[in-house]
């Protein structure tokens, strides 16, 4: 039998490599030179081996693969069909519908849907009455609709509850007893990221959030996570490995919480690209942003990814940004393999530690929430508010003195850069109305380079 190649080398252990590092350094401070902390409270070293993961012991599960979406908003029921439809055709494998009103039918949204299509429903509305017409359609046409319901999140966004607090757990209540759709309830985490939240922050609040429903639930006679994984919608920023390890931390803090409450220890990740690091100067560059915001999702185990246009920040739904951003996906899953391999992360010790402190900080947090009265109580008194502006503004100074780069805005600009037309609104802009509390607000790190050219 061969002689392994590895059984030729000496084991050299991490002190041993400290004490080369040492010696090259030549007399440079080890810490100063080659240790990087991050906002996370983390500090990356310059190597990893296998001492790195002593004492880490739970393992992280991963879907045997993944479902490429496309995010489509149903502003009218036959043009968001026929979008879905062509979607399919290009060789989408499941639907992510953005619904802004009740006049978009149902059954004419999914009219002619493979019934091996996932689809996935979000509503800017809460009704349970138009939650029943879809679990109608589920029991019928036997597809796999899973419907995003989340009451807090409409809060935290908004300032506002759908109606009111009584109201709104009500139709959850009616909600959760549709016993056709795949699940009814989500927990989106997307705005913290989106708004500045640091990785820890938003594991944190993920579970904090998530533990709000889980307390309202278990003083009621039926529990919808008893039967059902709950959908958990992550925003994926482009620090590359700390997602991967971020979408990791997810499973590993929800199976921890769902055990404490008798619950499915598993849950359903659907991810996407963040808007926070996208830019309107050389704009083409989000393109590359997303296909690496992708990648994290793919590596860290999301069960559905949709990706978005590189132009959506400033542009209206278009053939051409809709067409590459699917096409990313596709290249990634048929031509660069990435669904074949099993958790592909397990075992890197970089990523590994990554995912365990992460997890552990996370969970650190979540407990000092609930100290402090849970997550609503925190949301209102508007300590949820001032921690998320605090990260933005050090994260935002960073990208001020370009420790964070954004090729083409920050760094390495185009002196003769063309702004593309708005078809949206590129910048916040004030709207003055009445809330039960200070809103959690979206925000990108450019806008303010963007405003003055």
């Amino acid at each position: 039998m061969t002689k392994s190649l590895f059984d030729s080398f000496e084991e050299v252990s991490s002190k041993q490599w400290k004490q080369k590092i040492q010696f090259d350094l030549k007399g440079a401070d080890y810490n100063e030179a080659l240790i990087f902390k991050t906002l996370e409270g983390i500090d990356i070293k310059p190597f990893y081996n296998q001492e790195d993961l002593d004492g880490i012991t739970n393992p992280v599960s991963h879907p045997s693969t993944w479902d490429n979406s496309i995010r489509i908003e149903a502003t009218g029921t036959s043009s968001a069909n026929q979008k879905a439809i062509k979607a399919i055709d290009k060789g989408a494998e499941s639907l992510f519908f953005v619904i802004k009103d009740e006049n978009v039918d149902p059954e004419g949204l999914l009219h002619n849907i493979p019934k091996d299509t996932s689809i996935f429903i979000e509503t800017k509305f809460l009704s349970s009455s138009y939650v029943q017409k879809l679990n109608t359609i589920a029991q019928t046409n036997r597809n796999d609709i899973y419907v995003l319901t989340d009451i807090i999140n409409n809060l935290a966004a908004t300032g506002n509850w759908f109606k009111n607090l009584k109201e709104d757990h009500h139709n959850i209540e009616e909600i959760t007893k549709y016993d056709s759709l795949k699940s009814v309830m989500s927990i989106d985490i997307s705005l913290y990221q989106n708004s500045g939240a640091t990785m820890v922050q938003q594991l944190a609040y993920s579970l904090a959030h998530a533990n709000e429903y889980l307390n309202f639930f278990s003083n009621n006679d039926f529990n919808p996570f008893k039967k059902t994984k709950p959908i958990f919608k992550v925003s994926i920023g482009g620090n590359y490995f700390f997602e991967i390890a971020k979408l990791r931390a997810i499973r590993l803090l929800w199976s921890t919480l769902a055990a404490e409450y008798e619950v499915k220890e598993d849950c359903h990740i659907l991810a996407y690209p963040s808007h926070r690091n996208k830019t309107i100067l050389d704009y083409n560059v989000n393109m590359l942003r997303t296909t690496t915001e992708c990648m994290s999702a793919i590596l860290g185990g999301a069960n559905t990814i949709y990706n978005i246009a590189y132009d959506d920040i400033y542009n209206l739904e278009n053939d051409f940004g809709t067409r590459i951003s699917l096409n990313q996906l596709l290249i990634l899953k048929n031509e660069s393999y990435m669904d074949l391999v099993s958790n592909p992360a397990s075992g890197s010790y970089y990523i590994e530690s990554l995912t365990d402190q992460l997890a552990e900080k996370g969970l650190s947090l979540f407990k000092n929430i609930e100290e402090g009265g849970g997550f609503l109580k925190q949301l209102k008194s508007g300590i949820i508010q001032k921690k998320i502006k605090e990260s933005a503004n050090k994260e935002q100074e960073l990208f001020d003195n370009e420790k964070i780069i954004l090729t083409g805005s920050n760094k390495y600009k185009n002196q003769e850069e063309v702004i593309p037309a708005f078809q949206k609104n590129v910048f916040q802009s004030k709207n003055v109305r009445k809330t039960l509390l200070e809103p959690v607000l979206k925000s990108r790190l450019s806008e303010l380079i963007e405003k003055k050219v």
